[in-house]
């Protein structure tokens, strides 16, 4: 994609409005981040500075800064004095970012029986009947938003909304896996199942049934990625999928 597409591919997403009271570089982020994540912006395509400064109608002081916070993240190859790149998926990080979030969301089930869950299954379901909506809709980047409601409503609960936010900051890879899977016939339907198998679970205080439905629903994209590889194999990094 050349920096011209790339133009259009900005213009094609969701409207954009820079709000002169807040950072312009946290804002450029926070939006190239979300388009990168939702594959707006596929892997591979090259992030002209000029294009991107354009589109937000900002210098290209800020989207400097936001490239290079992308760049830690793993979501953009900077090339110095060349080209800067959406950058394939990672599936080594992928894994590490399950790896961490199903330690943290095993914790909090457990932190949940051990105290007083009610509230928080309470909203937990309140959200997981808006996903049943927005699945019904068809509604997948509401039910996607929803799917992250549910679990930060979790955490919250516990007192660990901060190590959910840790973990979305390292989600960007598995976080595109999950939008690749979320389309094919019956997954909306499995991740609102599990969903309340996580919920029975933790209303029962029963700690093994828990664990296993948590190790199942954070497993279940990961599980996917040969099927997904064969249908975008140039979304990946090289090798990944040998």
């Amino acid at each position: 994609m050349e920096p011209s597409d790339l133009g259009e591919a900005l213009e094609s997403g969701a409207a954009f409005s820079l709000d002169r009271k807040r950072p312009a570089a946290q804002q450029v982020y926070e939006n190239l981040r979300d388009r990168i994540v939702t594959l707006e912006l596929k892997p591979g395509v090259s992030l002209s500075r000029q294009a991107v400064a354009d589109f937000y109608t900002v210098s290209q002081t800020p989207v400097r800064e936001a490239l290079l916070k992308l760049e830690e993240e793993g979501l953009v190859d900077v090339y110095p004095q060349s080209k800067t790149l959406v950058a394939r998926i990672d599936l080594a990080q992928a894994r590490q970012t399950q790896f961490l979030r199903t330690a943290i969301e095993l914790e909090v089930a457990h932190a949940l029986i051990q105290g007083s869950s009610q509230r928080a299954l309470v909203l937990a379901r309140r959200t997981l009947e808006d996903q049943e909506r927005a699945h019904e809709s068809g509604d997948l980047r509401l039910f996607d938003r929803l799917d992250r409601e549910f679990h930060l409503t979790l955490c919250s609960a516990v007192g660990q909304s901060a190590l959910w936010e840790l973990v979305m900051s390292r989600s960007g890879h598995i976080d595109r896996l999950r939008k690749l899977d979320l389309p094919n016939p019956g997954k909306t339907t499995r991740v609102m199942r599990e969903h309340a198998a996580i919920l029975d679970s933790i209303a029962q205080s029963d700690e093994p049934a828990v664990i296993a439905a948590v190790r199942r629903h954070l497993s279940g994209t990961l599980a996917t990625v040969d099927r997904i590889g064969a249908a975008y194999p140039d979304y990946f990094q090289a090798g990944a999928l040998s």
